[in-house]
């Protein structure tokens, strides 16, 4: 799933590219990727794009007193076309939900396809006056790259949570998901499993520079780069996170992981638990 730094990317190179553009044709491939019908997706056709920004893992695009909200959810993505095909699409064919074309000033015609791959379609695009109206928006806590520290410490004091929970918890805190959260708790150097509630005012300072070094980093790496380069991008700097049997680049042991749901995530049990070795509920089930 896209988080903060490759949402943040993909805002910034559509600013870049997007930035006064005017909307033209809207294609809708897939009708379940669009959860709003009033103000009608036409609506943005004809009007100049005037700003892009990030809120949490959405993205929104900013169309006068309109915007485009989008989640790009596990297996969705933004595809730049400086030449999109001229035919719309055809419903139910192929990864594409939704294209926007644009013709800009200087007389080119791109577009932006979004896309998702996988069977389950959890892409959501919404069409709004104002981006609170959108449900996840309106939920968000402060922002990962905006919240002071004593802000963070009273967010983790007040939640029962274990620490990975409350940092994927973007009511919580906006913009983090499963992948940083395993690279925030291995430079950290604490268990995904310890009470966020309990951690000691030392241990709160570490998580919150952790944070901060592993998003900025993230983000400063994927400054610049072209939307389909910042997938490679992402998992190039991971030490951690889906990097299950290969050596901890810290200690050299091997990263473990821990299997839930439809879900892992990924540690070093030398670094992060005092050498001990998380339950893995997947194996758990399989041994009884």
């Amino acid at each position: 799933m896209p988080e903060l730094p490759e949402v943040e990317a993909l805002a910034g190179f559509l600013r870049a590219h997007a930035l006064g553009a005017v909307i033209g044709r809207i294609d809708i491939a897939a009708l379940s990727v669009l959860k709003t019908f009033d103000p009608p997706v036409t609506d943005l056709q004809g009007r100049d794009v005037t700003d892009v920004l990030r809120f949490g893992k959405h993205l929104g695009l900013q169309a006068g007193d309109l915007w485009l909200i989008t989640h790009l959810s596990r297996g969705g993505w933004l595809r730049w076309a400086d030449k999109p095909s001229a035919a719309p699409p055809r419903p139910g064919k192929g990864p594409l939900a939704l294209r926007v074309h644009f013709f800009t000033l200087e007389g080119l015609t791109p577009a932006i396809d979004l896309t998702e791959a996988g069977t389950k379609k959890r892409m959501a695009v919404w069409v709004v006056h104002d981006p609170r109206e959108v449900p996840g928006i309106a939920r968000l806590g402060p922002d990962a790259m905006d919240v002071t520290e004593p802000e963070f410490a009273d967010i983790l004091g007040r939640t029962t949570a274990r620490l990975k929970t409350a940092l994927v918890d973007q009511s919580l805190i906006a913009g983090i998901g499963n992948a940083y959260s395993d690279e925030i708790l291995h430079v950290a150097k604490l268990s995904p499993f310890a009470s966020a509630g309990k951690l000691d005012a030392e241990a709160v300072s570490v998580l919150y520079r952790s944070m901060r070094e592993v998003l900025a980093d993230a983000v400063a790496r994927s400054e610049g780069q072209d939307a389909a380069r910042l997938k490679g991008e992402k998992r190039s700097g991971m030490a951690v996170h889906a990097r299950t049997g290969l050596p901890c680049p810290a200690c050299g042991d091997p990263v473990r992981e821990v299997s839930y749901a439809e879900r892992s995530f990924q540690y070093c049990a030398t670094c992060q638990t005092g050498g001990k070795i998380l339950a893995d509920r997947r194996m758990s089930r399989l041994l009884k």
